[in-house]
């Protein structure tokens, strides 16, 4: 068995989109997948990834170093903490690497660390020229499309260093084990609701929610309301004296069967969204244009998008709303989340959801 390295050094809901380009780097290429070997996948993140990477099926070993480039706040880059990550590659017997990057990000200084360490082979895509840093450099806009799932885009890359998902797999996203929560949650079919937001700017208002919650209660669901330890407050204001109140109760995996056992999970554009994706459970995304919703929007699931895709503040990766009122998301009312929620346990999703981000990929 090969030691390959994947790399993804984002948060979780990056690591989890990472999952089909793991899959396929731990089947290997062809003639070693034929022969059952694979690859011993060593998935390097940051430690917003780290659980997340625990749960991805073909990730056999996880690292966490948090990278200076990537993290908001950054570390300091500083010779100890290069080493650190240096060392480990070397002493781990790598001998080559895929480094996943969402467009805006390069794969160069990371390429340069583990030339250091040793890394014979590696693969990114790279606006930047790369010299002798990557031996598979992929041209964003030549070789692939920008506009595309993070997901596929992630699995592009590790097909370009000549690996594939093995046969029968759908290329969707994926955990390694989901856990029995019927003991949490009982057997009584519930909605999930998920009110945190990594950042405040893709954040739908807290008492919208708690409104939501209590139409989807008056309308006969049983709401579970997920988050956080640092977010028990805002879930204690959304559940209510009567929704089931789980935040700071559940880690990664408790919540992965918490939303696994959901009819439909509403939640903004946040890791816990793409958890959704990954246990297979429908999503109502309030989702903040600031990113493009054909690249973020939860993967390979019925989805039902919501939120205005083009108010002022699309594609601006802003962290906090620079347009006042956060019309994207506040004009998005509680009613207007119950009927998407309606629908799609009815499974029937709405035209606009499939138009929005569907469009750009038909034009590819």
């Amino acid at each position: 068995m090969g030691r390959v390295l994947v790399a993804r050094l984002d948060s979780m809901g990056d690591v989890l989109l990472a999952g089909p380009a793991v899959r396929a780097v731990a089947n290997g290429r062809s003639g070693q997948s034929d022969s059952g070997a694979g690859n011993h996948v060593v998935m390097l993140c940051g430690r917003q990834g780290e659980a997340a990477a625990g749960l991805l099926p073909g990730a056999a070993e996880v690292y966490s170093w948090d990278s200076p480039w990537i993290m908001n706040p950054a570390p300091a880059m500083t010779g100890p903490h290069a080493d650190r990550l240096i060392e480990y590659v070397r002493n781990s017997r790598i001998s080559e690497a895929v480094i996943l990057t969402s467009f805006h990000q390069s794969p160069l200084p990371l390429a340069l660390l583990l030339r250091l360490a040793g890394v014979e082979r590696i693969t990114g895509a790279s606006t930047d020229y790369a010299g002798s840093l990557l031996d598979v450099r992929l041209k964003p806009g030549e070789d692939f499309p920008e506009d595309q799932p993070e997901a596929e885009r992630a699995l592009g890359i590790a097909e370009a260093a000549g690996f594939r998902l093995p046969p029968g797999d759908d290329g969707k996203l994926r955990l390694a084990d989901i856990p029995d929560v019927r003991g949490l949650v009982g057997d009584e079919p519930y909605v999930v609701v998920h009110p945190g937001a990594a950042v405040p700017a893709r954040a739908w208002p807290p008492l919208h929610h708690a409104a939501a919650v209590e139409l989807l209660q008056g309308s006969g669901h049983k709401v579970v309301v997920t988050g956080g330890p640092n977010e028990t407050s805002l879930t204690a204001t959304v559940a209510g004296p009567s929704a089931l109140d789980l935040g700071g109760r559940t880690d990664l995996s408790t919540m992965a069967g918490v939303m696994a056992g959901a009819q439909a999970v509403v939640a903004g554009n946040t890791g816990p969204a793409h958890l959704a994706a990954a246990v297979g459970t429908p999503v109502v995304s309030l989702f903040s244009p600031v990113v493009p919703a054909i690249r973020w929007a939860p993967y390979g699931v019925p989805l039902e998008l919501l939120g205005d895709q083009n108010a002022a503040c699309r594609l601006t990766r802003a962290r906090v709303c620079p347009v006042p009122g956060h019309p994207c998301l506040d004009s998005v009312s509680p009613e207007e989340v119950v009927a998407a929620v309606e629908r799609l346990i009815s499974g029937v999703s709405s035209l606009s959801t499939h138009v929005s981000t569907r469009r750009k990929a038909r034009n590819r």
